[in-house]
């Protein structure tokens, strides 16, 4: 049998479906199991998952639904409601590996419930909520996109984290060496704070908001439409500084600004604008304009 693969399904096992596949004649069980909820408005939802990934979806009413599927016997899902919070844990057994301890997690929440997510491994997605949103990893890519009016906390070590389409969030991103990428993210607080890896930044920084974007050795890049109305300051001690969008400069700022490593000025006219703080040790910093294609 070596090089094939069968694969066997029980229906009814484990109050859940068991898919049996033999590879090269080993014989490894994974099996499949659906929880259900019934929560009321603003329910909080938490999934703690070493290994496997976590995909969060809003569902039509005030369910939490959750189909699970287990790599192996060497992990069970531990479960437990209590009032409006659901709390979710893969657990590990004697002898799991990142292997045979896996779990990947499809899940649909309320729309308006906040979620708390964390995987090591696996990655780790979000859509469509207006609920707080947490997400933890350490090598996890993180995805998030089309969240409006909620706070957007991310934490991860090494994975790339990516938002897109988050519209009036509080949204602050600590990342150790991923690659962080914001696309339309707008909100009265954006923070990004990496110590190695690049950030990338795409959108017109909204009406009046706080954005902060710091990375102690990593390149940060800033691509804005025209149209933009923001305060800007922008430094690095030893990496360059290069801003294509003419700026209205200041009279008054807080530090000598040199030529190559820093400049402060004003975009557009509106009374209203936002504060950018865009900061970086040895990294390089580089405002773009963005062009109509």
């Amino acid at each position: 049998m070596s090089g094939r693969t069968i694969e066997l399904v029980l229906a009814g096992a484990m109050a859940g479906t068991v898919f049996v596949t033999i590879t090269a004649g080993t014989l490894v069980a994974q099996s499949r199991k659906d929880l259900h909820f019934n929560v009321g408005v603003r329910s909080g939802i938490s999934v703690n998952n070493p290994y496997g990934s976590i995909s969060v979806k809003p569902s039509l009413n005030n369910t939490v639904m959750i189909n699970a599927m287990l790599s192996s016997d060497k992990v069970e899902i531990d479960s437990s409601q209590n009032g409006n919070r659901v709390e979710i844990q893969s657990h590990l057994l004697p002898g799991a590996t990142a292997e045979n301890g896996r779990v990947d997690y499809e899940v649909l929440i309320p729309a308006d419930a906040s979620i708390t997510l964390h995987s090591n491994t696996g990655s780790l997605h979000a859509e469509k909520l207006h609920g707080d949103v947490t997400l933890e990893g350490a090598s996890a890519t993180v995805d998030i996109r089309d969240i409006t009016s909620a706070h957007v906390h991310v934490k991860t070590l090494n994975g790339p984290v990516t938002l897109t389409n988050v519209q009036d969030g509080h949204v602050e991103v600590d990342s150790l060496s991923g690659e962080v990428t914001l696309n339309r993210v707008t909100g009265p607080l954006v923070q990004v704070i990496s110590t190695s890896g690049p950030i990338n930044y795409t959108g017109d920084f909204g009406d009046s908001g706080d954005y902060r974007l710091t990375s102690h050795s990593g390149d940060i890049e800033a691509t804005v439409p025209e149209t933009t109305s923001a305060d800007v300051t922008a430094s690095s001690v030893r990496g360059e500084v290069h801003d294509d969008i003419p700026l209205q400069p200041k009279a008054h700022t807080s530090f000598i600004v040199r030529q190559g490593s820093a400049f402060v000025g004003t975009m557009g006219r509106a009374a209203v604008s936002s504060t950018v703080v865009l900061r970086s040790f040895s990294g390089k910093i580089h405002l773009r304009k963005r062009t109509s294609k």
